[in-house]
């Protein structure tokens, strides 16, 4: 048996960073026939995807942040104005978000997180499924993650 020695270091290194990401994603694309074929077609990029309401005034009421990969959008944040909210402001983001990665994008699953203070009956009556719940992330709270097929138009 061989003994290694190494020196482990906790500093912040972009450098090193994105070398570890290039080694994973070339490591990934070794082991699996899926993420090989979405090598260099459109479907392996992350796109934007972002909704915005204005108000009267053209102050924000609201929006959505996102991306697209492959056949999914992933909703990263959904947020409301106080103000605005029990209007449906939230169903409508939502619902555009859905129809652009559906129509525009050939997305067929939504996901997204959640913490249980937040919004995850207001997703499951958007049609959302929680598929993990993580207890005490962080302490004192519970994290839902949700996805939701989108329908063929």
């Amino acid at each position: 048996m061989v003994s290694r020695m190494f020196r482990l270091e906790t500093e912040v290194d972009k450098s090193r960073q994105d070398l570890l990401r290039r080694r994973l994603l070339a490591t990934n694309t070794a082991a699996s026939p899926v993420l090989r074929a979405l090598r260099g077609t459109p479907g392996e990029r992350e796109l934007p995807l972002q909704v915005w309401a204005l108000d009267d005034s053209g102050a924000l009421a609201g929006g959505l942040v996102g991306h697209t990969w492959t056949t999914w959008l992933h909703v990263t944040y959904l947020w409301v104005d106080e103000r605005h909210r029990g209007s449906g402001l939230g169903s409508r983001l939502l619902a555009h978000a859905e129809r652009v990665a559906h129509a525009e994008r050939g997305c067929t699953s939504v996901r997204l997180e959640t913490w249980d203070f937040q919004a995850p009956d207001f997703y499951k009556k958007q049609g959302y499924e929680v598929v993990c719940v993580i207890p005490d992330y962080p302490p004192g709270i519970t994290e839902y993650t949700l996805t939701k097929q989108l329908a063929a138009s």
